[in-house]
C-alpha cells in the first residue's frame, strides 16, 4: 500500500530534530520511532497514533478517528486519524498526545 507522501513530510517537519525519532517503513507505511517505540506514522493517507491505550475509547469519539487494526485484529492504544480531519493543529495536537505518551515507555 502506497502512503501519502505530503502527510510523510508534514511529520518530517514536526520530527526532525527531535531527539531519539527514527524513520522507518512498517505496517505497509511510514513509522516514525521514538527511541524505538512506534509513535506517529502513515497509513494510507491517514494518521496512525499511539495514544495511552486507555484513552482509546475517548479518542474514537472525536472526528475522523478510527481503530488501527492489522490482519483483523484491534489494536487498544493505536488509531488512525482521517488525513482530512488533520489541520495543522489538529496535526501537532495527535503528535504531542503520541509523543506524550511514548515517553513513558522504556526505549528499545
Amino acid at each position: 500500500m502506497a502512503y501519502d507522501d505530503a502527510l510523510a513530510e508534514r511529520l518530517r517537519d514536526r520530527l526532525r530534530d527531535a531527539d531519539g525519532v527514527t524513520e522507518k517503513k512498517m505496517f505497509g507505511g511510514l513509522a516514525f520511532l521514538t527511541y524505538g517505540n512506534m509513535t506517529v506514522g502513515v497509513h494510507g493517507d491517514e494518521l496512525i497514533a499511539r495514544i495511552e491505550p486507555s484513552d482509546t475509547g475517548s479518542a474514537l469519539a472525536e472526528p475522523g478517528v478510527r481503530p488501527f487494526a492489522i490482519s483483523g485484529r484491534t489494536m487498544r492504544g493505536w488509531i488512525l486519524v482521517a488525513g482530512e480531519a488533520l489541520d495543522d493543529a489538529e496535526l501537532d495536537r495527535w503528535i504531542a498526545r503520541a509523543r506524550g505518551y511514548v515517553a513513558t515507555l522504556p526505549p528499545k
